[in-house]
């Protein structure tokens, strides 16, 4: 009887490890143990990319899940290394948020060619991941340039103060906001430089700005709230913000503030929540062989005065 007793325990125990080792077949060793998802993030330093990355923590810890986030400081080549060290953990999924389109791309290619589910989060890369979480950035320039041309009447001399350079984000947003300019003729580009998405380099930016073209200047368009809240600090500091449009884009809490105080024109709300929420619930049905969807687009929302309330928490 205590054989019979010895051996069904060890059944039962053989069976239990065989089921837990088939939910992690992907690529994760996690052998009973709860789904591992390792996180590549751009940079921590960016108030946006951090919303992104609290909720993918916060959804994480409801679904029972461990994530291991890690910062690549904007650099794709630390981050193409992380992916590489996340794969010898064994982790059952990846979920990337890339620093650039093509130089974080290998990193897409070595997560695929182990097996394991790789999800890129809020930008893309040119090689096709497991999934992709985010939004349309041509569309969020679209609605940016709109705006400014519909304020200053379809005339005006417009600066682009662009993102990390051959960043997805940058490429789509400089290209949706080309486009507007295009079909308004009479905004004319006075010039375009990279703030790298960062507040106090988009500062130092607009004040070389505003030595080359001074009262020229009557708007501007910033890839981030980062870098829009930059252009308003040297603009006040000037004392020309009253005659300049500043339009930025993400509806980080600085910002959303700013164009409450009417200092910001007005700014794009991307949903932070809704792509780290999603990118994890993603990264866990791909890791579980579970269906899920290939491309989850999350809509951008232009933010005035007279609807900021509706984003404020």
């Amino acid at each position: 009887m205590k054989f019979n007793a010895v051996y069904a325990v060890f059944v039962a125990g053989a069976v239990l490890f065989g089921c837990n080792q088939s939910g992690g077949e992907s690529g994760g060793e996690s052998s009973g143990k709860k789904l591992v998802v390792g996180a590549t993030m751009l940079s921590m330093q960016n108030e946006f990319i951090v919303n992104v990355s609290d909720e993918m923590g916060s959804r994480a810890k409801a679904l029972d899940v461990e994530l291991i986030t890690v910062d690549a400081e904007r650099s794709a080549l630390k981050q193409v290394e992380q992916v590489e060290s996340f794969i010898a953990q064994g982790v059952d999924a990846i979920i990337m948020n890339p620093c650039e389109v093509e130089a974080s791309s290998p990193a897409v290619k070595l997560a695929m060619n182990a097996k394991i589910p790789i999800i890129n989060v809020n930008s893309e890369t040119s090689s096709k991941p497991t999934a992709f979480v985010g939004s349309d950035d041509t569309e969020s320039a679209r609605i940016a340039m709109k705006y400014i041309a519909e304020k200053l009447g379809g005339k005006g001399n417009v600066l682009i103060m662009h993102g990390f350079m051959g960043q997805a984000a940058q490429i789509k947003r400089d290209a949706g906001a080309k486009e507007i300019l295009k079909a308004n003729s009479g905004l004319k580009l006075l010039a375009e430089q990279s703030g790298e998405w960062d507040r106090a380099k988009a500062m130092s930016l607009t004040e070389n700005w505003i030595q080359s073209y001074g009262n020229q200047i009557n708007a501007i368009f910033a890839h981030n709230d980062e870098m829009g809240m930059g252009a308003v600090k040297a603009l006040e500091a000037a004392g020309m913000k009253n005659k300049v449009i500043v339009i930025s884009v993400d509806a980080i809490p600085d910002a959303l503030q700013a164009v409450k105080k009417g200092t910001l024109d007005a700014t794009i709300y991307q949903n932070a929540a809704q792509q780290g929420g999603t990118a994890i619930e993603t990264a866990v049905k791909a890791a579980k062989k579970e269906a899920f969807k290939e491309e989850v687009l999350v809509p951008f929302q232009l933010v005035t005065k007279e609807n900021v309330e509706e984003f404020l928490k």
